[in-house]
C-alpha cells in the first residue's frame, strides 16, 4: 500500500517500524529518510518532485529535500508531466558542482484505481467498440483458491468488479486501460533521461526505477493493491549506470525488497546507512560480484494485517486471528492457485515459513503503536 512501502523504501525499515501501517500516517520520529540521512552524511543536493504521501501526498515541504514540484493533486495525466518538467529542469539548469540526489515520484498507473471507480457498472455495449480485437486476454490464473483467507474474500467482494458484476469482457477492458496508464508514466520517464543525456550526466548517474505497490490486474479477480498476490506485491527494480552496472541482464534468482534502496544507495554514496537497516547493499548483485545472499524476504500487508514470507521456492501467506493460511510452491505453480498449506507432504515446509517469520519479526523494532504486533512470533 501507497504510505506504507513509501515508508519502508525511503527509510530502510519495516512499515510496522517507521509507524507507517496505514496510509495517512508520518514516519516514527528518530528514523531518517533518505534525503536527511544524505544530507547529514555527504555534499549532496537533494531534490524531490511529486508524491510524497507520508502522510500528505502532495507537499511543499519533505524533511531532507528541496521540493521543487508537488504534483497536481491526484491526476497524473496531468500532474506526471508538471513533475517530469520541473525534474527534466533541475538537470538541465544546476549550477552546483555538489552531486545530487533526485527524486521523481510520479502518480501513474495508479490512476487505474481512480478508472476503477468511474467504471464500475458494466456498460450495455463496449465503451470503445473499435477496440475490441486489441483487449488483453485473462490471466491464467483469474478464477481463485476457495480455501483463502477471509481477508482476501472481504477484499474481492467488496471491489468494484464484484459491485459492477463485471463479465469477462469488462475485465478485459480493465486490463487494456491498465497498460493505458503505463504507456503514459513511460513518455515522462523518457523525458527525464532525455535530460541527463543534453546535460551529459548519463554515464554520471545511478538511475533507480520502482514502485511501491503493484496491481490487481484481474489475477484471482482481484483489483488494485494491498492483498499478497504477486501482482500487487511484486514490483518493478530496474537500476542503470552505463560502464557501472552489468547491461541487460535479469536477476530472477535472488531475492531482493524496496528496503534494499537506502543501503543500495548509500553504497554507491560511499557512506555507511542509518542503523538498523533491514535491507542490503544490491550493489554486489548489480556489478556481478560473488557474495552470500538472504535466504528469505517478508512483505508486511496494510493494517499489520497479514504477513508474505518468500523463500527461493516457497511463498507462505498468513493474517491476524485466521487460521486459513496459503502456501505456495512459486517454481510448479508461479500463479499461485494451488494452496499447499493443508498438505501432509509440505507440512514441514509450512512449520519451517512459519520459523523463520518468527525469527524475522523477533528482530524487528516495533512502533508504539502497532496493532497486533506480535502476532507472527511464535510463542
Amino acid at each position: 500500500m501507497c504510505s506504507p512501502a513509501r515508508s519502508a523504501i525511503f527509510t530502510g525499515r519495516t512499515s510496522s517500524e517507521t509507524g507507517v501501517y496505514k496510509n495517512g500516517r508520518s514516519i516514527r520520529k528518530g528514523i531518517p529518510n533518505i534525503g536527511e540521512w544524505f544530507q547529514s552524511e555527504t555534499d549532496y543536493e537533494t531534490a524531490y518532485a511529486g508524491k510524497w504521501h507520508v502522510p500528505g501526498t502532495y507537499t511543499h515541504f519533505i524533511d531532507g529535500f528541496n521540493v521543487l514540484h508537488t504534483g497536481i493533486m491526484g491526476q497524473g495525466n496531468v500532474c506526471d508531466t508538471a513533475v517530469s518538467r520541473a525534474c527534466a529542469n533541475f538537470i538541465r539548469n544546476r549550477e552546483s558542482e555538489k552531486p545530487f540526489f533526485l527524486v521523481a515520484s510520479f502518480m501513474q498507473p495508479h490512476d487505474i484505481c481512480e478508472w476503477l471507480r468511474l467504471n464500475t457498472e458494466t456498460p450495455k455495449d463496449l465503451l470503445y467498440p473499435e477496440i475490441a480485437d486489441e483487449l488483453p486476454e485473462l490471466p491464467d490464473n483469474f478464477e481463485f483458491t476457495q480455501d483463502e483467507p477471509e481477508f482476501l474474500r472481504s477484499r474481492r467482494q467488496r471491489s468494484d468488479p464484484a459491485k459492477g458484476n463485471w463479465d469477462k469482457r469488462q475485465w478485459r477492458y480493465y486490463r487494456w486501460s491498465y497498460y493505458r496508464h503505463i504507456e503514459q508514466v513511460d513518455g515522462e520517464v523518457g523525458r527525464l533521461l532525455e535530460a541527463l543525456d543534453e546535460a551529459g550526466q548519463t554515464k554520471n548517474t545511478l538511475i533507480v526505477f520502482t514502485s511501491d505497490h503493484g496491481e490487481g490486474m484481474g489475477h484471482h479477480q482481484m483489483v488494485r493493491k494491498s492483498q499478497p498476490y504477486d501482482e500487487a506485491s511484486k514490483v518493478p527494480l530496474i537500476v542503470s549506470w552505463p560502464g557501472h552496472i552489468r547491461k541487460n541482464k535479469t536477476d530472477a534468482e535472488h531475492l531482493v525488497t524496496g528496503l534494499d534502496l537506502v543501503p543500495t544507495l548509500c553504497d554507491y554514496a560511499g557512506i555507511a546507512p542509518p542503523p538498523k537497516m533491514r535491507g542490503k547493499s544490491l550493489r554486489p548483485l548489480l556489478e556481478g560480484k560473488k557474495t552470500d545472499w538472504r535466504p528469505y524476504i517478508v512483505v508486511e500487508v496494510p493494517a499489520n494485517s497479514g504477513r508474505v514470507l518468500r523463500t527461493p521456492r516457497y511463498k507462505y501467506i498468513s493474517f491476524y486471528n485466521d487460521p486459513a493460511d496459503l502456501l505456495f510452491d512459486m517454481r510448479e505453480d508461479p500463479g499461485e492457485t494451488k494452496n499447499l498449506a493443508a498438505s501432509p507432504a509440505h507440512r514441514a515446509v509450512l512449520e519451517e515459513h512459519k520459523r523463520l517469520l518468527s525469527e524475522w519479526e523477533s528482530q524487528l523494532d516495533h512502533g508504539p503503536d502497532l496493532p497486533n504486533a506480535d502476532a507472527w512470533i511464535l510463542a
